[in-house]
C-alpha cells in the first residue's frame, strides 16, 4: 500500500505521536516574548564549558536528557536519536549523543534539521523500525558567529536584514500513545534564486518555504484554513513578509493564520536582533517551548510546521556560490483522523 500523496508528501498510517518535547535556551532567548514557555533558561552561555562549541555539545546533552525524562523512557528505550546542529560535521550533535549508548543519524538540515528530523522520525517508526526515536536539534549564537561570520570579538555590525542565531535545543520523542499526531510530511526541493548575501537568509529562504507550503496543499487536498497555526522557521521579519507574498500569488492566503519562529521568539526591536532570530535552535525550541505544548492543551489542534534551511557553508560564501535553500513541512494534529 503506497503513503505517498502527490510528488513530495506521504500520509502516515499508523499514527506515529510525539510523546515527549523539551526545549531548553540561553539567557537572550530567555528574555523574549516567549521565554516564560521555555523548559529552562541558561544564563551562562558557556554552560559552565571552557569553548562555545563545547557549551553547544552540553546543550544537546541536555536536551536529550531532557526529552527522555518527560517521555518518561530511558536510552535503552530508544531505537535511533536524530539529529543536527550548524557546526561543521555536525560535531555538537554527535559529541551531544556520544554518551547516550542510542544509535545516532546525524543529518544537516541547517535551519530545517527538526523539520528533516520529525520527518525521519515518523517515517521510521510508521515504517515499523522503531518504537522509540527521538528528533533534536539545536545551535549557539557564539559558535555559529564564529564559523559563519566572524568572532564575537570583531565586533563586526550587522546589516537591518541579518537574523540572531539562536541559542538553544529542542527534542521531541516519536512512539505511539500520545495525543499529537504527526499525520503527513513534505519534503521540500533545493530552491535557488541567486541569492548571495549571507546577511539576507530570509529572502534566501522564503521561496522554499513557498514551494514546499504550496505543494502540501495541492498533494493533500488541504488550504490554510484547514490550520490554526502555519509555522515558518525560521525566515524573519523580512522573510516571512515574502513568503506570504509568494503564496498569495500562488492562490493562497495564509496571512491570518501564519506565524515566523525567528519573529516569535525575539523581540525585535527591544533586543536588537533585527530581522529576528534563526538556527537548528530557532524553530526546535519554539516548536517545542511553545506549540507542542499548546496542543497538548488543546488549544491549537493542527499546525502545519515548515522549517526552513539556508544550505550554505562558509567555503561556498567565499567562492561566490548563491545560497541553496530547502524547507520540509510536518503536519500535526490532534486528531489522528484528520
Amino acid at each position: 500500500m503506497t503513503k505517498r500523496l502527490g510528488t513530495q508528501t506521504v500520509a502516515f498510517t499508523t499514527f506515529p505521536t510525539i510523546n515527549g518535547y523539551g526545549a531548553i535556551v540561553g539567557k537572550k532567548e530567555g528574555e523574549g516574548p516567549i521565554g516564560d514557555c521555555f523548559d529552562s533558561v541558561e544564563d551562562d552561555e558557556f554552560l559552565g564549558e571552557a569553548t562555545w562549541e563545547k557549551a553547544e555539545t552540553r546543550l544537546f546533552e541536555k536536551g536529550l536528557a531532557l526529552v527522555l525524562k518527560k517521555a518518561k523512557i530511558t536510552s535503552s528505550d530508544v531505537n535511533y536519536v536524530i539529529a543536527g546542529d550548524l557546526l561543521n560535521q555536525c560535531t555538537a550533535s554527535a559529541f551531544g549523543a556520544r554518551e547516550s549508548g542510542i544509535p545516532y543519524l546525524g543529518i544537516y538540515g541547517a535551519c530545517s534539521t527538526m523539520a528533516e528530523g520529525l520527518t525521519l522520525a515518523a517515517m521510521i517508526t510508521d515504517g515499523g523500525f522503531s518504537e522509540n526515536c527521538i528528533a533534536v536539534a539545536g545551535s549557539h549564537f557564539c559558535s555559529a558567529e564564529k564559523q559563519y561570520r566572524f568572532p564575537l570579538e570583531y565586533g563586526g555590525q550587522r546589516p537591518p536584514s541579518s537574523q540572531w542565531t539562536v541559542t538553544g535545543v529542542g527534542a521531541t520523542a516519536v512512539g505511539y500513545g500520545g495525543n499529537i499526531y504527526i499525520t503527513h510530511a513534505t519534503t521540500g526541493k533545493i530552491e535557488d534564486y541567486g541569492i548571495t548575501d549571507a546577511n539576507n537568509m530570509g529572502a534566501a529562504m522564503a521561496p522554499a518555504f513557498a514551494s514546499t507550503v504550496k505543494a502540501h496543499f495541492e498533494d493533500t487536498g488541504r488550504k490554510p484554513s484547514d490550520y490554526d497555526l502555519i509555522l515558518s522557521g525560521d525566515l524573519g521579519k523580512i522573510g516571512k513578509g515574502i513568503a506570504a507574498e509568494l503564496l498569495e500569488n500562488e492562490g493562497y492566503d495564509i496571512r491570518e493564520n501564519y506565524n515566523d519562529c525567528g519573529v516569535m521568539i525575539f523581540d525585535c526591536g527591544k533586543q536588537d536582533t533585527h530581522s529576528g532570530g534563526s538556527g537548528c535552535g530557532c524553530s526546535a525550541s519554539v516548536l517545542c517551548g511553545y506549540v507542542l505544548p499548546k496542543m497538548q492543551a488543546g488549544e491549537i489542534k493542527n499546525v502545519l510546521f515548515t522549517a526552513t534551511g539556508a544550505l550554505m557553508s562558509p567555503t561556498t560564501s567565499q567562492q561566490g556560490e548563491s545560497i541553496l535553500a530547502i524547507a520540509h513541512a510536518v503536519a500535526l494534529s490532534t486528531d489522528c483522523n484528520v
